[in-house]
């Protein structure tokens, strides 16, 4: 049902600054509309992406600023309109709330590469009203860009709405979803886990490339990848070169190419799904010495996010996650920047976010 006061209360964390330092905030919600859903924030995971907004790094922050966009929770209010959504219906909402809904994109589910794209948090909705992302306790969202969270899915596993969709939608979409493939993944934080887990799940051989030996157990052990390469041996560099059908490029650091363009096979794709902040260096010989591919993807549309959601629940693949409380998010954020966690955190907004 529709409210008549113009908005609803709300709280949250949020950053007033370039220093990124989160700290209580009392805020306004939209009051329902016709087509939105009201839910209560249950858990919210910290994204790689929050850090990189939280301190303007990209030089489009706004504040204040409410992050997180990877949020799950339970529909406490839908509007009059709305057909997909129930009370009580646990749900997620990811970096999107909002498109155009009106060009060729939109047309064929790719929302997330509209350029009218409405951002979770750190975004401006069509009124001028900025958006607040899931470190709050409600979110009012239209339904087209909510997903339904199955029952047998972990509420915690709220990154798979970001870390997942980045992994999975390029792993479809660039056809290295094939069993008996051979792939890739560079970096071991939340999206190169997520990267393995879903590469095992299509019945693929995965090799983790790393500059650290000291994962090797790690990768294999808790992970079950296959095998796992030490990008500064030359001698495995050597061995493993051609033999790839498939890499997951998750490096958001400054990084050379070239290596992971030699252990491709011809026809090869390298897929970046990280976000170095200064260009990167591309030898072009030896992409057309084996008519390679170098290519990105960012996230997922609505429809392919729901069926990775459902995907998921279906094979039980969930991110190795840390449940923190509230306000230990300042020092989360510290961790993550050092990639002190294993291999995301997630805040229990539900238990331990108080009002102000």
């Amino acid at each position: 049902m529709e409210k008549s006061h113009e908005n609803v209360e709300a709280f949250g964390w949020a950053a007033r600054d370039t220093s990124g330092v989160l700290s209580p905030f009392n805020f306004s919600r939209r009051v329902t509309g016709e087509k939105d859903v009201q839910f209560k924030v249950v858990y919210c995971g910290i994204c790689h992406f929050d850090l990189h907004q939280l301190k303007n790094e990209w030089s489009n922050s706004i504040y204040p600023m409410v992050p997180g966009h990877e949020v799950v929770g339970v529909v406490t209010e839908v509007g009059s309109k709305v057909e997909k959504f129930k009370i009580g219906d646990n749900v997620g909402v990811g970096c999107l709330v909002g498109s155009c809904r009106k060009c060729e994109n939109c047309d064929n589910d790719l929302e997330n590469y509209c350029r009218d794209q409405i951002m979770t948090y750190n975004g401006v909705y069509t009124d001028g009203i900025p958006t607040y992302g899931g470190y709050s306790n409600i979110m009012v969202t239209n339904e087209h860009y909510v997903v339904h969270w199955p029952e047998n899915l972990a509420m915690e596993a709220a990154p798979l709405l970001c870390a997942g969709i980045t992994t999975y939608s390029p792993l479809r979409y660039y056809g290295l979803d094939k069993p008996g493939m051979h792939i890739g993944v560079v970096g071991l934080g939340g999206l190169g886990h997520m990267a393995v887990k879903f590469a095992k799940a299509f019945g693929t051989k995965v090799t983790v490339i790393s500059t650290s030996v000291s994962k090797k157990d790690e990768v294999i052990d808790r992970l079950g990848a296959d095998s796992f390469l030490v990008s500064r041996d030359p001698d495995q560099m050597q061995g493993a070169a051609g033999s790839l059908d498939g890499i997951i490029d998750t490096v958001s650091a400054i990084h050379p190419l070239l290596p992971l363009i030699n252990f491709l096979k011809t026809h090869g794709k390298l897929v970046m799904v990280g976000a170095p902040e200064k260009p990167l260096e591309l030898p072009v010989f030896p992409l057309l010495l084996g008519r390679k591919l170098v290519a990105g993807s960012a996230i997922g549309g609505m429809k392919e996010t729901q069926e990775m959601v459902d995907f998921a629940a279906k094979y039980n693949i969930t991110p190795d996650v840390e449940v923190v409380p509230m306000n230990y998010v300042n020092t989360s954020l510290e961790r993550l920047l050092k990639l002190d966690v294993k291999y995301c955190f997630v805040l229990d907004i539900g238990n331990t976010l108080n009002k102000n």
